[in-house]
């Protein structure tokens, strides 16, 4: 078979770059990481395709950093070996999820070590880089400092007091463990949130996990080093940091220009604004630790770029590998689109770290021009966590025997686009239930059962013609209802609001039951059989306008069934006029076309099921393991 050749951005067409974050290789992704960003962006990258224009879809693996290092101590192997076991496991979680890359790479590669460095480079050319020195302090926190700084100069201002506490946090202050003779990476430290009001247990030296705030590992209360469990102390250290105060009016162009011709979603503007106000200060791009891009640079040639400098760049360096024609479509702003999803802890880092970054080296880069930010999805009456292994993973969901379309519709209905969301088994159950089984499957069953019956009780599998469709005022009414959810339906999958484009194209299937209800076809078929074929031969063409919308959402759901080529579908293409097609559904399946054999799409979920699956997954995964060993026990035991 030859090899499929490159997607590459096409004069005269619309070009779409899409990406997903990059998830950390450290741990199994459960269902909150995969509706914050891969199935997101498959979604729209699936309904860009559907548009008819040219898509380049590219995630992979975040392998660098402290996340890494930190399993591989856990689980007594090298990064590297963690790297292939987790990067392995993602894939295989993605494909089941019917995610459709065009390429799902890995940040541990030659291409990113060259991108990565070439950056640098050009960064220290301009002048936007700068050295700092950790300086020895009593380790205390943020609040502790603030207090101090107060307390000793009653006349200092909070305001001011604020700022030389952050301008000392700043200085790169890095904890060493003389237990492991070594410096602590940021996600090596846990320790109380300093936080007002949210005083997590295990937030981590770089980001609480429970409140989002972003943290320097010296202002934890009582810290502690992951490996070992010992309290830290400080050591001097030397770090290079980026200087975000000198690429201010660079990046505030952008974000003004960019947040309104990208329609940046509300979190995102909150996110970034919130970084604005409190002042952009300078942010250190180097760690000590050996798993990493090596720093280019003599006197840091031992130290590795900070994972959040580097993971970015990942974007671009899972593309070199994708092609070496990489460069059309990152330095082609041009004639490319990018659009970028991710959970909203993720947000400071696209759109003023990353951004600046490509701003400092002088080059004609293509930005991102719109964020897709989701808040978090939550899991009964907690939080999803690959940490303490709480919620439902990737390889669960294949694991409960639930189809991976059922998963992908909850998912993108129940996707917390304004406000975080609950997963909850019961909420599961009614989707299925009531939205799919009796809305969905129902109407497309009704159809094409009724077209599959014998002649005499129906049209034995041929779809017959429709010679009075202009004069059926039942089905004229449908069509104008049809043709403005479809309009609807574009708009709103355009701006990026995928929840709502998948409301919309449910409320169709709506109007098509009703449809078949008021026609009351059963009795048209002796009574009237021109308008029974119109009533048919229109709902099958809704059937089939169904199975295209629904598409980016659940990607093989009916055309099976209507014997179609799996790759037959209407684009939607504004040159083609494919949406005013789509707005008479009579003319969408030929007369004379034979469906395939009818069976029921969706299989409904039962009380003893949900009841059953929400037990098995309760709690943490460490405790789901001894239950079941010791349910095993005691099976071996049991006389």
């Amino acid at each position: 078979m030859a090899e499929k050749a490159a997607v590459l951005p096409v004069e005269g067409r619309r070009n779409v770059l899409v990406t997903s974050a990059l998830p950390y290789v450290n741990n199994v992704p459960h269902l909150g990481n995969i509706i914050g960003c891969v199935l997101s962006a498959d979604a729209f990258a699936r309904y860009c395709r559907l548009r008819g224009h040219n898509v380049l879809y590219v995630c992979g693996t975040d392998e660098y950093g402290t996340a890494t290092e930190t399993k591989a101590l856990e689980e007594g192997c090298s990064p590297r070996e963690i790297c292939d076991k987790y990067h392995a496991i993602h894939k295989e979680v993605y494909e089941w999820f019917d995610i459709s890359f065009d390429i799902f790479g890995r940040t541990s590669s030659p291409q990113q070590t060259e991108v990565c460095q070439d950056i640098f480079l050009k960064l220290l050319e301009n002048n936007w880089l700068s050295e700092n020195t950790m300086q020895q302090v009593k380790l205390c926190s943020a609040a502790d400092l603030l207090f101090i700084l107060c307390f000793y100069n009653s006349e200092m201002s909070i305001s001011f007091a604020s700022s030389v506490m952050f301008c000392l946090q700043m200085m790169m202050v890095q904890l060493y463990c003389n237990s492991c003779q070594r410096f602590l990476a940021d996600r090596l430290v846990e320790g109380y949130c300093p936080t007002p009001g949210c005083n997590y247990d295990s937030a981590r030296g770089d980001q609480c996990e429970k409140c989002g705030k972003l943290l320097n590992s010296t202002e934890l209360i009582d810290p502690k080093c992951k490996v070992c469990g010992s309290t830290p102390c400080v050591r001097d250290t030397d770090h290079l940091f980026l200087e975000l105060p000198l690429l201010k009016e660079k990046l505030e162009k952008y974000i003004e220009e960019t947040s309104v011709a990208g329609s940046w979603s509300q979190n995102a503007i909150h996110a970034t604004n919130a970084w604005l106000q409190e002042g952009l200060k300078p942010r250190c791009i180097t760690r000590d630790l050996k798993w990493g891009v090596p720093v280019p640079h003599e006197k840091y040639k031992d130290k590795v770029f900070y994972v959040w400098f580097d993971a970015p760049i990942g974007y671009i360096s899972i593309t070199a590998c994708y092609t070496p024609e990489w460069e059309k479509w990152w330095k082609n702003p041009e004639n490319v689109e990018l659009y970028q999803f991710m959970g909203k802890d993720n947000v400071p880092f696209h759109t003023v770290m990353f951004p600046s970054t490509l701003l400092g080296t002088g080059e004609n880069w293509t930005l991102m021009k719109t964020i897709s930010v989701t808040e978090y999805l939550n899991y009964e009456s907690g939080k999803f966590s690959k940490t303490k292994g709480i919620g439902v993973f990737g390889n669960d969901a294949k694991a409960t025997n639930i189809p991976p379309e059922l998963w992908r519709y909850y998912l993108l209905t129940n996707r917390p686009e304004a406000s975080d969301t609950l997963f909850a088994w019961t909420d599961l159950q009614a989707k299925c239930n009531n939205e799919l089984l009796n809305n969905l499957g129902n109407f497309i069953n009704r159809v094409l059962s009724f077209i599959a019956k014998p002649e005499g009780t129906g049209y034995g599998s041929v779809v017959p013609d429709s010679p009075n469709v202009d004069s059926h005022t039942l089905t004229r009414s449908l069509a104008e209802t049809v043709g403005k959810l479809i309009e609807q339906y574009i708009n709103a999958m355009d701006k990026v609001k995928i929840k709502q484009g998948l409301k919309i194209a449910m409320a169709i299937s709506s109007e098509g039951n009703a449809y078949l209800q008021e026609s009351q076809f059963w009795k048209l078929y002796k009574q009237d059989p021109s308008s029974c074929a119109t009533v048919i031969k229109t709902s099958i063409g809704l059937v089939y306008l169904l199975a295209c919308l629904l598409e980016p959402f659940m990607p093989t759901f009916s055309k099976e069934q209507l014997n179609l080529c799996p790759e037959e579908h209407l684009s939607f293409c504004d040159e083609k006029g494919e949406i005013e097609k789509a707005k008479r559904p009579w003319d969408l399946i030929p007369s004379g076309h034979r469906i395939g054999k009818p069976a029921p799409l969706f299989k409904g979920l039962e009380n003893d099921t949900v009841n059953d699956l929400r037990d098995k997954f309760a709690g943490s995964q460490a405790e789901r393991k001894l239950r079941t060993e010791v349910a095993a026990q005691l099976e071996a035991t049991r006389i």
